[in-house]
């Protein structure tokens, strides 16, 4: 017998006898986030392992049992690479990226870091995702590129499609705008390749909805994205859908519920607060539909958000009272 054949047979036994993976790997970056942890919580329900990649680890008791959590730098390229390849006695191979890890909004730090850290990372997600053939990468963009908060600029016409001008007015949005700009070229190198970025709308955590009501006396308080909104939940969708898709190619989509923040008409609003700015309504979607236009992703994705304000604001009011003990 040759020396060695026995431990190669046991080798091979044992890989032939471990079952294989049936289910996708996905990871998560920022998954310890707002919409991260909506997110994760949808993946897991529809069938995903999940790993939650983070500077920081999830709120007690929010991640769902089985997720692991991943410290790393999204910056470094080397922690990169071993997230989305394997790390020692916990995972090996990954089939998805959602890549949400970010500074997450325009004046939390000094411009040039933010600007670096947001657009660094999503530089490397994309690299080594190239690097080891991973095809399918959902990068979360934002409403920002088209011109928030829209003072003193006003967008062209409404609705806001994902044809309107981008128009980054901030270190934030220039970010997100580069991370665009690499999707597109990415998905040129690779036709195999299928990238999303999302332009999510304005977060909403089931207890935000209890503040709902301090706005409706005067629209120009949400004129900053068009009185725009989504639910975490339906954020978790609309990536499991991206994630599903059989696209190819680099694909952008704004993210937002059918309706807006407002009891107002859109009409009345726009009219008031874009007085100068014309305002086609989509035909069929009632008077308060969204001024960000989801029919991209309703044709293409079957995207269907399912939380609207106005039925969440009881549920909202009894969550807060549960957590002020009350």
């Amino acid at each position: 017998m040759v020396a060695g054949s026995f431990t190669d047979k046991h080798a091979l036994g044992e890989a032939q006898s471990k079952p294989a993976r049936t289910q996708k790997r996905v990871i998560v970056t920022g998954g310890s986030g707002k919409l991260g942890k909506e997110v994760v919580i949808y993946l897991v329900e529809a069938g995903y392992i999940v790993v939650n990649v983070d500077k920081f680890a999830p709120a007690k008791g929010v991640a769902p049992v089985g997720v692991k959590y991943v410290y790393a730098d999204l910056t470094d390229m080397g922690q990169v690479m071993e997230c989305l390849s394997e790390i020692d006695g916990s995972y090996k191979g990954v089939d998805a990226v959602v890549h949400l890890a970010a500074i997450p909004a325009a004046g939390m730090s000094a411009n040039s870091h933010l600007f670096g850290n947001n657009a660094m990372a999503t530089y490397n997600i994309l690299e080594a995702s190239r690097k080891l053939g991973i095809k399918k990468v959902v990068l979360a963009s934002s409403e920002t590129l088209i011109g928030l908060p829209f003072d003193p600029h006003h967008p062209a016409s409404l609705p806001i499609t994902e044809e309107s001008e981008r128009r980054p007015e901030s270190a934030y949005s220039l970010s997100k705008l580069v991370g665009e700009v690499m999707a597109d070229q990415y998905a040129r190198w690779d036709p195999e390749l299928s990238v999303f970025s999302l332009r999510f709308s304005n977060v909403m955590s089931r207890e935000d909805y209890v503040r709902f009501h301090t706005w409706q006396h005067d629209p120009f308080l949400r004129k900053w994205n068009a009185w725009g909104y989504i639910d975490g939940r339906d954020g978790g969708q609309f990536v499991e859908l991206c994630i599903s898709s059989p696209l190819k190619g680099h694909h952008e989509f704004l993210v937002a519920n059918e309706e807006t923040v407002m009891e107002a008409p859109s009409a009345e609003l726009c009219a008031k607060v874009f007085p100068n700015v014309k305002y086609t309504p989509v035909p069929g979607l009632g008077p308060n539909q969204t001024v960000l236009s989801i029919e991209k992703g309703k044709k293409l994705l079957g995207f269907k958000p399912k939380y609207k304000w106005t039925e969440q604001v009881q549920e909202a009011q009894k969550l807060v009272a549960a957590m002020e003990g009350k």
